[in-house]
Formats: C-alpha cells, structure tokens, sequence
C-alpha cells in the first residue's frame, strides 16, 4: 500500500504539472503557432534537457537513489536517523558533480554555432536564421546545470520517501513558461516581433532554472540534510558512483541520441515538423509522466531496499504490482488517443497562429507516437529492476538496439512516410526495448509476470477495446464542435473522455481487470482511519 500511496502523491502532483505544461503548450500554439522561430525554440530547449536526462534523471539518479538509499538505511540500522552517513556521501558528490557541470556548459557555449550547424540541415543556407537558433541554444543551455542540481535534491528527498517536492518542481517551469508566453504576446501587440517573444521565452528558462533549485534547496533543508560545497574529492564512492552511473549515461545516452536524431530527421523535412512532434508528445507525455515517471520514482527506492534485504518475493511483488497498475492506468489513455488523435490535438492547439492543417498533421503524429504509449510506461518500470541491483549496462544494449532500430527505418523510410513515419518509428523502437529487457530479467530469474497478471492485462485489453469501439462510433457526433469556441471544444473534450473513461472501468470492473479484493481492502483501511 506505501507504492500505491507514493505513486498517488506523485501522479497528483505530476498531474498538475503535465495540465500546467499542456496550459503552456496551449498558449504557446496560440501565440506563436508553428514556423521556424518555433522550430529554433524548441530545438534550444530540447538541448538542455537532452543532457538533464543523460546526466542528471537518467545516469546520476539510477546511480545515485540506490547508494543513497542504502546509506539512509545503513545509518537507521546502526540507531542512528540514517541521515548523517547518507549527507556526507552527498556532499561528496556535489563538490565533484558541480565543477563538472559548469565546465559541461562552458564547452557547451563555445560549441553552439557548430552544433546548431550539424543539427540542422534545412538551416545551413540561411546565416540569419542560424544564428537566431544559436543565441537561444546559449540562452538556455544553462538551465543543465541548475536542473541538473535540483536532480541531486530530489534524488536525497525521494530516497527518505519525500516524494512531493520532487514532483512539484516543474510546475514551476511551466508556470514560468506561461507567464513568458503572455509577457510575449502583449509585447507583439504593441509591436514586438514573434522572435523577441522568442527570446524572452528563452531566459525565461534559466530563470525557472534558479527557481526550481531553490525550491529543492529549502526542501533538503527541511528534510534535516545541509548540503554544503567542499574542496573537490573523488572519494572511493564517488568512484564508486562514476562506474555505476557511466553505463547508465550511455544507456540514457541511447534514447537521448534518439531524441537528438529523431530532430535531425524533421529538420530534413519541409515544414514545422518539430513543433507538430512537440505538441503530439505534449498530449503523449501526460499519461507517460503521470503513470511511467512516478511508478518508476516510487519503485526504485522500495526495490533497492528489498534487493539488499535478499528479499526476493519482496521485489517482484512490488514490480507486478507496478506493471498491473502502469497498465490499467495506460491502455486506455493510449487507446484513446489512438482513435481521437486529430480530435484532441485540435481540441487543445487549434486557434491563433495554430491553424486547421496545422493541427490535423499533429494528431496523425500523435496516433503513430501512442501506439508505443504502454511500452514507454513498462520500460520506465522494468530499468529499475536492473538499477536496484546496480545493473546499469544491461539497458544500454536493449536501448541501443532500439535506437539502431529507429535510425535504420528513417534511413529507409524517412521521405516516403514523413513526420508520421518518424513517430512510428519510435513506437515500434519502445516495444523492441521493452521486450528485451522483460525478456533479460526473466532469463535471469529477476521477475517473470505471474499468471493472474497476464490474465489482468488481458482483460484491461478487452476494457480497453470496449472503449475504442465507442470512442469510434462517437468522434464524428462532435466533429464541428473541435474548431469551434471555448465551450464547444470542452464540451465535446467532456463527452469523449467522460464516455471512454465510464466504459472502460465499468467493463474492466466487470470483467476482473481490478482486483475487487484490494479495492475493498483499501476501502476498510479508509473506513477504520475514518
């Protein structure tokens, strides 16, 4: 019940995060469309958070939760409050991890021109537009380095299972990015251009940047640990740390060259390809952030403590129980989304700058990018199955193949399918990765699925399917309304998702896709607490 009870601190607040970024990508479409100044933006946010997933969330964090975790526990076992030995590891990171970061972005600053360069082809010809794309790479770049610190804090919270303010922290971006965004379109309506809007977006980041750490900061504190900076020391942890976390970040550095091909690829294509792949993953990144991302937060930890307990049984309860919840959770999201993609695009980017065709060609990208929805979410809960045991190469190989994977089928196919074939692309790259690596842990007898969760997602499926069927016989009752005004599109946002939703866990109750036992037993646990 602790999982369940941290995944839903971590889903709610995750969940005003991900509306919050959907409130911003709305605005964002309204006031600045898609064109290339569009394109130039989000390829310089992109950059820095490429390198916040490879070093930071991705490498350090599946390195460093663990061994802090084990230190917490170690200081409890020894009678004392767990912190003392955890805090002077951590400290011992951050004399090494922040001199790192700061060199990081200053080769990076120095580099901006070339990368912009190689990154995008379609821009080569054009001095004016490379350079406007330069200058927001080097705007925002540093916000590596203050995410990448706010990463280390979050890592010490979650690991003594304060989840929250880790959770919490991009609302601040978001909220941030929103302001910007006005900011932006009430200089333009007194004359501004779209890229001074474009610029102010930019440091806007940073500053959301500085934000953010010191909200981590004043949490850290509360938490009773007092980070502090130190003469620079590779300790034998430290060490420890690098080994461990090195594999990861070329793991990490898998889906992250990914990320970083996947643009080079739109930006061979005409059009404003990267801004429709950013708001198709803006709607596929809800349902992945809110379920993926707090499941896999939530289970490392719990894991980790398991694994040094030699608790076996333990570690693979707390996985089927990850794996039964990512997918009763997932499977409709992804569905859904598959059969009202233009709907739902439409719906929330249509207007202003956004247009008709703009928003048509988003939805088809996003029903290619969903149908890989569920394989994203099990691959974010089957790598803290190896990360626990401080296994961190095995997902490098199950992630390099997907990526070879990927970039083999746009080598093909990237001019005959488009934007939509790069999106699918990626789809089938997240299912190829997620059954190598469920296939690695049961060969090593990790975890193999039980019988009675097959059974279960084989009845979300039928859930799942239910839900379809009406979802499509009930997306063009509504079609005039999704370009329509405000209460037109919620209504219609209403209808579908009231429906589908009512459908889906009406028949997944019915047919024994919940487990009734656990609901009741959660129900008398609410009751006696009453």
């Amino acid at each position: 019940m602790a999982l369940l009870r941290h995944v839903g601190t971590i889903s709610a607040l995750t969940l005003v995060s991900r509306i919050a970024g959907l409130a911003r990508e709305m605005i964002f479409s309204r006031v600045l469309g898609a064109n290339a100044a569009t394109d130039a933006f989000l390829q310089a946010f992109i950059l820095p958070n490429v390198f916040r997933r490879l070093f930071a969330e991705g490498a350090f964090s599946a390195a460093f939760v663990p061994m802090f975790s084990k230190r917490v526990q170690r200081g409890e076992d020894e009678g004392d409050d767990g912190h003392e030995m955890a805090a002077q590891f951590s400290n011992d990171v951050l004399s090494v991890f922040l001199p790192a970061l700061i060199v990081l972005v200053a080769i990076a600053e120095i580099a901006m021109p070339a990368v912009i360069w190689l990154w995008s082809p379609e821009w080569r010809g054009d001095a004016d537009q490379l350079a406007f794309a330069t200058d927001l790479a080097r705007i925002t770049f540093p916000y590596i380095a203050l995410i990448s610190l706010v990463t280390l804090f979050t890592g010490m919270l979650n690991s003594v299972s304060r989840f929250a303010p880790g959770a919490s922290f991009p609302i601040i971006l978001n909220l941030v990015l929103i302001a910007a965004l006005l900011g932006g379109y009430v200089w333009m309506q007194r004359g501004g251009t779209l890229e001074d809007a474009v610029y102010l977006l930019a440091f806007a980041v940073s500053a959301a940047g500085v934000l953010q750490l010191v909200w981590l900061f004043i949490w850290v504190r509360v938490a009773g640990f007092k980070p502090s900076l130190q003469v620079p020391k590779v300790t034998p942890e430290v060490k420890r740390l690098c080994w461990i976390a090195l594999p990861a970040a070329f793991g990490a550095g898998a889906y992250q060259i990914n990320t970083i091909v996947q643009i080079y690829f739109l930006n061979e294509l005409p059009g404003s390809n990267v801004t429709y792949m950013n708001y198709a993953d803006r709607l596929n990144q809800l349902p992945l952030g809110i379920i993926g991302i707090a499941l896999a937060t939530a289970i490392l930890p719990s894991l980790s403590r398991h694994i040094a307990a030699k608790d076996q049984s333990g570690a693979s309860a707390v996985q089927t129980d990850a794996i039964e919840l990512a997918m009763l959770l997932t499977l409709p999201a992804a569905v859904a989304m598959a059969i009202c993609g233009v709907p739902f695009v439409t719906i929330f980017f249509e207007g202003g700058r956004m247009t008709v065709e703009d928003a048509r060609i988003a939805g088809e990208v996003l029903v290619a990018l969903v149908f890989g929805l569920p394989a994203y979410v099990l691959v974010k809960v089957l790598v803290p199955g190896f990360y626990a045991r401080s296994d961190t190469r095995t997902p490098v190989y199950a992630a390099l193949v997907a990526l070879a994977f990927f970039i083999g089928f746009n080598l093909a196919f990237l001019y005959r399918f488009g934007v939509v074939g790069v999106a699918a692309a990626s789809a089938i790259g997240a299912w190829l990765n997620c059954a190598i690596l469920y296939v690695i842990l049961v060969k090593r007898g990790h975890y193999s699925a039980p019988v009675i969760l097959l059974g279960r997602l084989a009845k979300q499926v039928l859930a799942a399917a239910a839900m379809g069927a009406a979802l499509w016989l009930l997306k063009d009752m509504f079609a005039s309304w999704y370009s329509g005004n405000a209460l037109e599109k919620i209504g219609a946002l209403l209808a579908l998702t009231i429906a589908g939703a009512g459908i889906y866990f009406t028949v997944a109750f019915l047919v024994g896709a919940i487990d009734r036992g656990r609901i009741a037993k959660l129900t008398k646990k609410r009751k006696a607490a009453g």
